[in-house]
């Protein structure tokens, strides 16, 4: 699945690690490039997940519109293909509007996935997926030692808690007998054939780690942990991926009686440290990604400026 390059060439691309501060510099960006925002978070797609994410807020998405948030309830799948494909049509339509398509946000496998393109694989084997999670139930971590044996390459840029991903890296090696690793690589798109307008933003490491404990902070006082209470009494319950979501993981755990809340609240923000780190290396090893230094002492606007200064538009 590949957005159409007559379509991609036309897009802006906005990535960063988590709390550098892309939502500010993407609606100003945004207006700048008469531009409509679709989201590039894996855990925005869900409903009702709203603090936990730090989703813009709806003063924010009245400002410029934004696609691709809210588009699922926490208990339904939603995989990297299908993401693909509802991106490639918004796109086209705004671009059919006269507007800009945007991606904005900090998953790094969205990224990768609208610029290069995303093998689709073999439909789902629900008994072989059922039967993994009843493994993984009974060993934690086991499908990830698995998925270290069959794809190394694949297991090294997986989280052991990404067990969607993990799971389905499995069952395509089961149906197929290819590494999926190997059959992305066949199916992605060259980076020669992707936008010129792709730009990173690239803080100074203290200053980032300073502004994530002061955002899970502040997710508290905004009542974090009500909304996983809530989460957690819905109806049919939210799925153990929408769960796993940083902060959500956590939060479980305290409400369980596994975790007491300073504890907890502590590990939300080594987590996301350790998170924006890996993000750092999903966007490095991405050549079209052009690096804009964050010192921590730019406007937003500043930003802005360093990102038309460095287009090729």
């Amino acid at each position: 699945m590949n957005v159409p390059p007559e379509i991609l060439t036309k897009c802006w691309f906005l990535a960063g690690p988590t709390a550098v501060g892309k939502t500010e510099t993407s609606l100003l960006l945004a207006e700048r490039l008469d531009a409509e925002i679709l989201s590039l978070d894996s855990m925005a797609i869900y409903r009702q997940m709203d603090i936990g994410t730090a989703k813009p807020s709806l003063a924010e998405r009245q400002r410029v519109p934004h696609h691709l948030i809210d588009i699922i309830n926490p208990d339904e799948d939603f995989s990297t293909a299908e993401f693909v494909r509802c991106a490639s049509q918004i796109a086209a339509e705004i671009v059919r509007r006269g507007r800009t398509p945007l991606f904005v946000g900090g998953t790094g496998l969205y990224l990768r996935s609208i610029l290069r393109g995303v093998f689709e694989g073999p439909d789902a084997d629900w008994d072989y997926r059922r039967q993994l999670e009843a493994e993984e139930a009974d060993s934690p971590g086991s499908l990830h030692g698995k998925l270290q044996q069959c794809d190394p390459p694949l297991a090294e840029k997986l989280h052991p808690n990404d067990l969607r991903r993990v799971i389905r890296a499995l069952e395509v090696y089961h149906l197929t007998g290819t590494q999926l690793s190997v059959q992305q690589q066949q199916a992605a798109r060259i980076p020669e054939e992707t936008s010129g307008n792709v730009f990173w933003l690239h803080p100074d490491r203290d200053w980032l780690y300073e502004r994530i404990n002061r955002r899970v902070d502040l997710m508290f006082e905004q009542g974090l942990v009500e909304e996983v209470r809530l989460l957690l009494q819905r109806n049919p319950p939210a799925s153990r991926t929408a769960l796993q979501g940083l902060g959500y993981k956590e939060m479980v755990e305290h409400l369980s009686g596994d975790m007491p809340l300073d504890e907890a609240r502590e590990m939300i923000k080594i987590r996301t440290r350790q998170f924006a780190k890996r993000q750092h290396t999903w966007f490095r090893n991405l050549p079209e990604c052009q690096e804009i230094k964050v010192t921590g002492n730019q406007s937003p606007l500043d930003l802005v400026e360093a990102i038309i200064q460095h287009s090729k538009t």
